[in-house]
């Protein structure tokens, strides 16, 4: 009988857990060990559209898989739950308090606006790395970063320097503890250039990576429509089925398969955002007609589908098929351990919750007289009124997080912000100590928002003519409770209910591999544990 990953840990005909067997530095070519990990976020994947899927969907592969795996049903990314906190938590084990992102676009006290070359004048302008920051060719992106649409920043040989996401990041990446241990080579794919994040802070952490850019400014945005963003999707499948033969994602050269690899699904993401699919007709596809200027989203509050959302479902899934019959033709799916997980999930799923009353810095205006108010007024210019420089920023999707250009008065906004919350759809306004319960002093922190607005559930900080029905970036429970499955074809399926954070994934890789987790600064400053019942005995709930 081949050895197994997992053993029987109870008798007495009790269920037992199972103990995941991690690959040793001396035994690593021995069979039934882990020397593999596939790492998929599916982003916008809820725990419910997990548990949905697979009992309406009997022989798909997130079915197969979940036959042997440990499905975790109360997974939660650290909030807030943007892409950039949502993916470092599975690579660094942590949340924006230590690896210091908490937005794609945000704010930093420290560094210069792009055209400064110099760094000159006070420090503090907007962080942004998203699409905009790609070098262009006849609105084409090339894939690649243009340093002159960077930030700028004082490198450490004093030095005025274009500031790259690597450099943004204050922890190291599970890619960066694979290459110092020598444990293997590393790969991982994305949806814009700016995932070079995933570098760390040396700006070495993957051999592979692999960044095809999904949104043209100026030339055409996949995501207008579902079917576009599988195909998108579909460069990095590629891309993966290329690694797991032991090539490099190109298929030009063969480099061996890596230690840790992955990529990060945008079709379902899209399929629940967007309000109309394809408007005018913008993907030159061969769009099912069944989808084709459709809503996307759900039909109701217990997570049904639509059209549009069920065709980004149904093409993930068959990728993960895809990988799976890979591993297997290669001969490593014994020895691969797959997680598949989400950076971050949606909200609302219940249609009827939406609101769209306008952006955070506009609304305020609406609601108050931004020429008599000071509050408004010191919102509105943050948010609307300085495109660069130290002068504060206003960041709004289903959450609104406030840098203010005079932090002294952060007391005034937030009391302005508490005496109009209903009229600016506000649940929650965090400031000073309760800010500080969770993330960073903005005293002390260049990054930390002075101020956190959380939403009535169910609103989105966009243009009430937007074409989107959902968005992510939030505290909710449909933003943070994400799907979480660890699967490996020596496994017996279970479910667990205890409250888990996609922040041990990062843990549980490197220990899954014989790598001590501590390895990983975010790991050690934030306490962070392995998942559990994979390494440590356990019974079942009903025992």
């Amino acid at each position: 009988m081949k050895k197994q990953l997992l053993t029987v840990a109870l008798s007495m005909g009790l269920m037992a857990a199972f103990k995941l067997a991690p690959v040793q530095a001396n035994d690593a070519g021995q069979d039934g060990r882990i020397k593999h990990v596939l790492l998929l976020s599916i982003d916008g994947l809820h725990a419910l559209d997990v548990a949905n899927y697979v009992k309406s969907h009997e022989g798909s592969a997130l079915d197969q898989l979940s036959q042997h795996a440990v499905t975790y049903s109360n997974a939660k990314t650290p909030a807030n739950s943007d892409s950039f906190p949502g993916l470092l938590a599975l690579v660094t084990g942590g949340s924006p308090r230590t690896h210091g992102l908490f937005y794609d676009y945000s704010y930093d006290r420290t560094i210069w606006a792009p055209d400064n070359k110099t760094c000159s004048g006070k420090p503090g302008t907007q962080m942004i790395f998203d699409e905009s920051i790609d070098a262009y060719v006849n609105g084409v992106s090339q894939n690649v970063i243009d340093p002159n649409a960077l930030p700028r920043y004082i490198d450490g040989h004093g030095r005025c320097s274009p500031f790259y996401p690597h450099n943004a990041i204050r922890t190291n990446t599970l890619f960066e503890v694979i290459k110092a241990e020598n444990a293997g080579r590393t790969a991982w794919a994305d949806k814009h250039p700016a995932y070079d994040l995933v570098n760390g802070p040396s700006g070495k952490g993957v051999d592979d990576l692999y960044n095809p850019e999904i949104t043209n400014v100026g030339g055409f945005d996949n995501t207008i429509s579902v079917v576009c963003t599988v195909q998108n999707d579909g460069l990095k499948v590629k891309a993966i089925l290329n690694e797991i033969q032991g090539l490099n994602h190109e298929g030009t050269k063969h480099v061996g398969v890596p230690t840790v690899f992955g990529m990060n699904f945008q079709a379902v993401s899209v399929g629940q955002k967007l309000l109309v699919d394809n408007p005018g007709g913008g993907c030159a596809s061969d769009t099912d007609p069944t989808i084709n200027g459709q809503r996307g989203g759900y039909l109701d509050g217990l997570g049904t589908p639509s059209a549009v959302l069920a065709y980004g479902l149904a093409k993930t899934d068959a990728a993960l098929g895809q990988f799976v019959s890979a591993l297997k033709q290669a001969g490593i799916y014994d020895s691969t351990l797959i997680i598949v997980t989400a950076k971050h999930g949606q909200s609302p799923l219940n249609p009827a919750k939406l609101v769209k009353p306008g952006h955070f810095a506009d609304l305020v205006c609406t609601v108050s007289n931004c020429s008599t108010s000071e509050g408004a007024r010191i919102i509105t210019d943050a948010g609307n009124n300085c495109p660069e420089g130290p002068c504060g920023w206003v960041q709004d999707d289903d959450i609104g997080l406030i840098w203010l250009r005079d932090q002294s008065k952060t007391k005034l906004v937030a009391d302005y912000l508490n005496q109009n919350a209903k009229s600016l759809y506000i649940d929650e306004v965090m400031s000073g100590e309760e800010l500080q319960l969770k993330f960073g002093d903005p005293l002390k922190d260049s990054r930390t928002p002075d101020i956190i607005v959380q939403p009535v559930y169910g609103t989105i900080y966009t243009k009430p003519t937007s074409n989107k029905v959902a968005e992510h970036g939030g505290f909710s429970f449909g933003d943070t409770n994400v799907g979480l499955i660890v699967s490996n074809p020596a496994m017996h399926s279970r479910q667990v209910k205890t409250p888990v954070l996609t922040s041990q994934v990062a843990a549980t890789i490197l220990k899954s591999l014989g790598i001590d987790p501590n390895e990983l600064e975010s790991v050690r400053k934030e306490g962070i544990s392995v998942l559990p019942f994979l390494f440590d005995d356990g019974g079942s709930e009903h025992e």
